[in-house]
């Protein structure tokens, strides 16, 4: 499966409340971006990602992330989220977003993780690099089909411009 929208990246928007919400997400959009995460581990992400997905939902892939359970897909699903990302390979958080109709895009650090993730129905992959990207860039690119996922990779340090943490 491709990724589903124009810009292949996700703005994070980690730690943002239910009043600073819908105008960070409309800054985000307003500037391009058309996938938006909410990590779980933000304040009453509860209030903030119904209030997105109500305001924003026709205009953006909307979601969240840090989502570690099963049961918190279920969650997300009913308030209408589009968009799961994970720090993680849960293969049944997976395999319930993909039977949701959600784009799932797990976290990663080994060629096993990886198709581990894509065997469970993820279509794209959020590496965490460190230090080894080009191998594993590598390793996991080599068992892809044309267009089978997309890779997204985590880590930016805009303190060290061109540096991955």
């Amino acid at each position: 499966m491709q990724w589903q929208t124009n810009l292949p990246l996700i703005a994070i928007l980690r730690g943002v409340t239910p009043d600073e919400a819908l105008a960070h997400v409309g800054a985000v959009i307003n500037a391009g971006f058309d996938a938006v995460e909410i990590p779980l581990n933000s304040p009453q992400w509860e209030k903030s990602i119904p209030a997105i997905v109500e305001a924003f939902g026709d205009k953006a892939l909307i979601g969240a992330g840090t989502v570690l359970k099963p049961e918190q897909v279920d969650q997300l699903a009913e308030i209408g989220c589009k968009l799961i990302v994970t720090p993680n390979i849960q293969p049944e958080v997976i395999r319930r977003a993909v039977r949701y109709g959600m784009t799932v895009c797990p976290g990663c650090a080994t060629a096993s993780e990886a198709f581990t993730a894509l065997d469970a129905g993820a279509q794209a992959l959020k590496i965490f690099l460190f230090g080894f990207w080009p191998g594993l860039h590598q390793s996991v690119e080599s068992g892809f089909t044309a267009g089978s996922a997309g890779l997204c990779r985590g880590g930016r340090d805009a303190r060290k411009p061109g540096a991955m943490d």
